[in-house]
């Protein structure tokens, strides 16, 4: 991302020094080589700021707002979980009535669980689990 908003930086004063479009790209086909944008991007952006844009980095996007990974969601299958780990996604995702790609991503990305011994378990320990576990290998360790 930093590379292409140097780069349009570079097309911004080069439209200011009035280049033309050909002449912008292959001034940056020289100072960026191998990492240069493309012809046609270059051809976008240089008409934007000919055309009288000032801003250099990306418009926002509006994108289409999450519905599976809601708070809600995120509860349900969370009490799914905590009444059997032994549950695989498709069945998780048969009994919410969910897409199986949507609890996939609750279960890894918000609830950060992964599958180990067919078991479904948190990836990082909460401190309560974490105390009696350093008690037990100190306990280990001293004999």
């Amino acid at each position: 991302m930093e590379r292409s908003l140097e780069q349009r930086y570079a097309i911004k004063f080069c439209v200011r020094l009035g280049k033309n479009a050909t002449e912008t790209f292959q001034m940056l086909q020289e100072a960026f080589k191998d990492d240069c944008i493309s012809r046609s991007q270059s051809g976008r952006w240089h008409k934007a700021f000919k055309e009288g844009r000032e801003e250099v980095a990306d418009e926002p996007r509006s994108g289409r707002p999450t519905t599976a990974r809601t708070d809600e969601n995120v509860n349900r299958v969370y009490e799914v979980l905590r009444s059997d780990r032994r549950l695989n996604i498709q069945y998780i995702a048969d009994t919410l009535n969910m897409s199986t790609f949507a609890v996939h991503g609750i279960v890894t990305k918000n609830l950060q669980i992964r599958k180990v011994c067919a078991k479904l378990v948190p990836k990082v320990l909460t401190e309560d689990q974490k105390e009696p576990r350093i008690s037990r290998c100190q306990e280990f360790d001293s004999k």
